[in-house]
């Protein structure tokens, strides 16, 4: 990237962010104590079965019509297969398609559920059923676009590279017209972030579901925008570093605009649902009764499962910044935990 940069000029933040994800993401499982972080189904069983009797409930109210779970970015699967064991014994049984880029994490993935079906996109996933769809910590690792507010107006953050120093630089291009009104006469160095890919991909799932019915459940750290500030950040070994320093040895990500989620998929015509924060989410489907069931049955692991619990919901830890969102096709029951 150094030298394409060097060579050819500047280009957007956008294209540097996937770029460098695309590459950290390809070459390593990043999940773990080993890794550089931690996601919600790898913290305890309970958040992915939760979520799978969540599944059960809106197919089975939606009248046990066959199904596809589909999940976009599974990391090792964790989730997925805890979501399937709980589907099971409420007799849900569905095929399965990830959505994943991943050679490495595909391996993992395919450990843990091995009649999973791979592609790349929606476009590798059968027309042929309703879609169950679950993503997790998908969209925050998606490239966004940041504006900075500057003397001569609203530009767009271009990133230069010298000597192998990758830096932050505002381009020359205009773009006022594009910020909404309240925005536009923000303090110089304000910056607003958006993410195209985000609205193409979930238009592209909206499509789907509007087609075939279903339900998806999106869940994610983030706020409901458009609102000013630099969300851009990088992990490594479960620590906050530079993000232009070594790209592509780090964890990209940024927060998600939860209202531009939901205006894509109500313009798309699904009905959503919340968003309401995981912590309220989870206590709504019973974490709190799932937590002593487990504590009851491991009376060995109770203190841990506790802390489990406490790192999932707790708002000073996943419980406030993690947002949930349900889309639902028209027609389909309204899910539990927005009420």
């Amino acid at each position: 990237m150094a030298r394409a940069i060097t060579l050819a000029g500047p280009i957007p933040l956008s294209q540097y962010m996937g770029a460098a994800n695309a590459h950290y993401y390809a070459t390593r499982d990043p999940l773990g104590e080993r890794g550089d972080f931690t996601t919600a189904p790898e913290i305890s069983q309970m958040f992915g079965e939760l979520i799978g009797l969540w599944l059960a409930d809106m197919w089975d109210r939606a009248g046990r019509p066959a199904a596809r779970y589909v999940e976009f970015g599974p990391g090792r699967g964790t989730l997925a297969a805890d979501a399937l064991r709980a589907m099971a014994k409420a007799g849900l049984e569905p095929p399965v398609n990830f959505v994943e880029t991943s050679p490495v994490l595909r391996a993992s993935q395919a450990e843990r559920v091995p009649h999973a079906e791979w592609s790349l996109d929606l476009i590798g996933v059968e027309e042929d059923m309703p879609l169950l769809v679950v993503a997790n910590e998908f969209f925050d690792a998606l490239p966004i676009r940041q504006l900075v507010k500057t003397d001569m107006g609203w530009r767009e953050r271009l990133v230069a590279c010298q000597d192998t120093l990758f830096l932050p630089i505002v381009g020359d291009r205009g773009f006022d017209q594009i910020i909404p009104q309240h925005l536009r006469d923000a303090e110089f160095g304000s910056i607003l972030e958006t993410s195209p890919p985000t609205v193409a991909i979930l238009r592209a799932l909206a499509k789907r579901l509007l087609e075939q019915g279903g339900a998806a459940l999106i869940i994610d750290y983030g706020y409901e925008g458009p609102a000013i500030g630099d969300t851009l950040q990088a992990v490594r070994g479960h620590e906050y570093v530079n993000p232009f320093d070594q790209p592509g040895e780090a964890d990209l990500t940024a927060h998600v605009d939860f209202a531009t989620l939901k205006e894509a998929a109500e313009v798309e015509g699904l009905v959503v649902h919340g968003p309401v924060t995981q912590g309220a989410f989870l206590k709504a489907l019973g974490i709190d009764a799932r937590a002593d069931s487990l504590s009851r049955a491991h009376p060995d692991r109770a203190p841990s499962i506790a802390l489990d619990r406490e790192r999932l919901v707790d708002d000073e830890q996943m419980g406030e910044l993690f947002k949930v969102i349900a889309l639902t096709a028209p027609g389909w029951p309204a899910p539990e935990g927005f009420r």
